[in-house]
């Protein structure tokens, strides 16, 4: 029977936002993937944070019946999955992150909430704004928006991990980066790679942040060799 990989998405996103990801995957996997509290439509329910969602992959892993998965997690989706592992190592077996912000600051986070101002979205990128409200409904996309933030800044002020967390992860991941990416750094990327005991770092030449706009077969087939080794 083939290895099982779940398919973790970023703030905002949705597991439809993956599905060119989960049908490539599925080439040689038997894959799962699952939305987020608050996203692709799923209710919002107490808190939106990384250790919420944490829980969520572990009650989604227990009621499909799966002793152990492993992840490929975009943006926010590999937060999690290396919050899982920390956390719940027995459920975790390979992780595969990309674009995933791992560094994280009060000064960072009011970097990145900049961007998440639901009146400017409507005003000057329109499109999005749709784009944001359709794969959210029934969820209001402009309080999916305001928690997404107020998370960041969460983030900001007690990341859940820390250097010497990450020192404590023992399972094999590859953190992947786009070097066009402009979210998360090469720098960050590096340097948590490196406290990682069994981490290494893989680098996708001209990719950006937005999921939308890399090579998928470029990138399935790095998760293929890695989890398949």
């Amino acid at each position: 029977m083939p290895r099982t990989i779940l398919v973790l998405h970023g703030a905002l996103g949705s597991k439809e936002q993956l599905l060119p990801v989960t049908q490539a995957l599925g080439h040689w996997f038997n894959v799962k993937s699952m939305s987020f509290s608050g996203h692709g439509g799923e209710p919002l329910n107490g808190p939106f944070d990384v250790n919420k969602f944490t829980e969520e992959v572990i009650t989604f892993i227990d009621s499909e019946k799966l002793s152990q998965v492993d992840i490929f997690g975009y943006s926010m989706g590999g937060y999690v999955a290396l919050n899982l592992a920390l956390k719940h190592p027995g459920k975790v077996g390979k992780i595969f992150t990309l674009g995933t912000k791992l560094e994280w600051s009060p000064a960072i986070a009011q970097k990145e909430i900049k961007m998440l101002d639901a009146g400017k979205i409507e005003e000057k990128v329109p499109a999005l704004a749709k784009m944001l409200a359709e794969r959210h409904a029934p969820v209001d996309w402009k309080e999916v928006l305001r928690q997404t933030a107020q998370m960041m800044i969460n983030l900001g002020d007690h990341a859940p991990l820390t250097s010497d967390l990450f020192k404590n992860i023992e399972h094999s991941v590859v953190i992947g980066i786009g070097d066009e990416d402009n979210m998360a750094t090469l720098e960050e990327s590096e340097k948590v790679a490196k406290l990682l005991p069994h981490g290494s770092l893989h680098v996708f030449k001209g990719f950006r942040h937005p999921i939308e706009q890399i090579d998928v077969a470029e990138l399935t087939r790095e998760i293929k060799t890695f989890m398949l080794i």
